[in-house]
């Protein structure tokens, strides 16, 4: 159970009504225990005494008692539901925090589905037992504990029959508590699993529709919906073999007491009062442990759910702030890659890039092509510092990204990823993203550089029309030229754009990088750009291109420059605009 006891620090907030709830249990326990003796009392002083007056007041302090104990029960079940659910609350809110520091290779590891299913599930499991914790997994030992001392005092005799049963429940709560860990844990494994399958199908349904692989989705679901079932009824077949034992231990115990019991009210060792008590304190000392017995499937499903919660809350970002974080005085923009080499994690073949080095000055556009999977993306990726390199060092204005304010950097920089995402909410929402506190007009004018306003003012309601999940309502083009447009209104040092115009024809592809230029132009701070493309016609007027191959530089000029001494650039060229002119580069448009 260390798992659960770790977690059970996400309470502290909410510690003062725990302890408030427990020591309530104290105090329902005693009224509890108080009836066995009053029913005692029922038997030897009123009925068997004949006297009505004593079965009458001692009828109704039974009465009050059981009242006491309701009213108790009442204002603790109250206290355990609020400082369990604050402990969700919490524990909710400590995983959403430690995701969001996680780099882009912690992402690569544990993935979107498996976090949904810890954050929701798991965490509701874990949340559960806090509760059941503060009521009955705190009551029934503090039960069992009094009635058995109860017990000694009433019998010693009859408190022996309990000490020969306890050994065999105990057994059977270890040899079950550690098959059903095992089980729920497989049973969350194959949720995970289920979850994954869910969340590929509902995230690719236009291509699972485009491909016609309907029936192929049902049957990947279906396969992991039965695999959850099966483990499923296995966790459940085990705690239905498990509570009648219990049941089976508990009844022998009570049948013995009572033969114990009776032989010595027949011999008049002990009066029926006693015999009568002594057997509710027996009951109520072996009851509460079928309880506990109850609480073994939970128990063990929560254990499980809280190693998962804390493989989220344990993991280290790969990518870590840097001790005594630095700022450029005057930051210009000034990139510089020396020798950077990067794999991922557990990839076993060659690294991804290899002693990548070049310089892109400030104010410079530097255009990147290479055929799929040369490195182009993960380059771009490391100037923001999803992953650091595994060799070598890239520079900003001369100070390497392991030594800047993290959050800085990235503020320095605009960034359009190769995978447009937007969010819900209004078109405006969506392109203030980066930059909350900025204007209308600094909106419009962003949309404007992206092509984007002709588009917007087209909307139901412009600018504040809602956006569905992932823009779904707008087109591939557009959700790129939002995206573009929430890169610009940062204003920032460094604009990446990773592949962002794919989706755009080629008329609006130029208006766009024309604006650009403008926009730069006029800007007070010069503007470093990435670019990467795999239309040529892009980057033909790039101050820099760079060409990958198999993640290192096969060329690295301008584009006359490679075109007059680079085979490959010259393949990619005229494969793409056929025969290079005579006069060098095509002029735009």
């Amino acid at each position: 159970m260390r798992s659960l006891v770790h977690l059970y620090g996400f309470i502290k907030p909410y510690r003062g009504r725990a302890v408030t709830a427990m020591i309530l249990l104290f105090f329902m326990v005693a009224a509890d225990l108080v009836i066995p003796r009053l029913t005692q009392r029922v038997i030897d002083q009123g009925i068997l005494a004949h006297n009505p007056r004593v079965v009458i007041t001692t009828a109704l302090g039974m009465v009050g008692a059981s009242i006491l104990s309701m009213v108790l029960a009442l204002f603790n079940n109250y206290l355990s539901v609020s400082a369990a659910m604050g402990f969700g609350a919490n524990l909710r809110g400590a995983i959403m925090r430690r995701v969001q520091s996680f780099s882009f290779g912690n992402l690569d590891n544990l993935q979107t589905g498996k976090l949904i299913v810890r954050s929701t599930s798991d965490v509701n499991m874990v949340q559960m037992m806090v509760m059941l914790s503060l009521r009955i997994l705190t009551r029934a030992p503090i039960w069992a504990l009094g009635a058995m001392v109860l017990l000694v005092f009433t019998s010693p005799r009859l408190a022996l029959t309990v000490l020969v049963f306890i050994p065999m429940i105990a057994f059977l709560f270890w040899l079950f508590g550690r098959k059903a860990q095992t089980m729920f844990l497989r049973m969350q494994q194959r949720l995970d699993s289920l979850n994954n399958v869910l969340q590929e199908n509902l995230a690719g349904i236009r291509v699972v529709k485009a491909f016609a692989r309907t029936a192929h989705e049902i049957l990947r679901f279906d396969q992991a919906n039965q695999d959850l079932m099966d483990r499923t009824i296995q966790a459940s077949q085990l705690m239905a073999v498990f509570i009648p034992f219990m049941l089976l231990l508990l009844n022998l115990a009570i049948v013995s007491a009572v033969w114990i019991g009776g032989r010595m009210a027949i011999s008049g060792e002990m009066s029926v009062g006693h015999v009568v008590a002594a057997i509710n304190y027996l009951t109520f000392t072996l009851f509460p442990l079928l309880l506990l017995g109850g609480m073994v499937g939970p128990l063990s499903a929560a254990e499980a759910s809280a190693s998962r919660i804390l493989e989220v809350l344990e993991a280290e970002p790969e990518v870590r702030a840097a001790g005594s974080p630095k700022r450029p005085p005057h930051p210009r923009g000034r990139i510089v890659f020396e020798k950077a080499s990067f794999g991922y994690q557990g990839n076993g073949a060659e690294p991804v890039l290899s002693e990548v080095s070049f310089t892109a000055e400030p104010g410079e556009t530097i255009a990147i092509l290479g055929a799929t999977g040369s490195g182009k993306s993960t380059l771009i990726h490391l100037i923001p510092r999803f992953y650091d390199v595994t060799s070598g060092r890239i520079t900003f204005d001369g100070l390497d990204l392991r030594t800047l304010d993290l959050h800085w950097l990235r503020s320095a920089i605009g960034m359009v990823l190769q995978e447009t995402v937007l969010f819900s909410g209004t078109v405006a929402d969506n392109i203030r993203y980066g930059r909350a506190e900025a204007t209308d007009e600094e909106v419009r004018a962003a949309a404007r550089a992206a092509q984007a306003e002709e588009f917007i003012a087209g909307l139901p309601k412009g600018y504040e029309t809602v956006l569905g999940q992932r823009g779904v309502n707008l087109s591939g083009g557009q959700r790129q030229r939002i995206a573009i447009a929430r890169a610009l209104l940062v204003k920032p040092r460094i604009l990446i754009l990773d592949d962002s115009t794919s989706a755009l024809d080629f008329e609006t592809e130029i208006r766009l990088q024309d604006a650009l230029d403008r926009l730069i132009a006029v800007s007070e701070k010069a503007t470093t750009r990435f670019i990467v493309a795999q239309r040529i016609s892009t980057v033909l007027l790039a101050d820099k291109i760079l060409l990958l191959d198999q993640g290192r530089i096969a060329g690295l000029g301008t584009h006359d420059q490679l075109l007059a001494s680079n085979a490959m650039y010259g393949d990619i060229y005229r494969s793409q605009l056929g025969r290079p002119p005579k006069g060098g580069v095509e002029p735009r448009g």
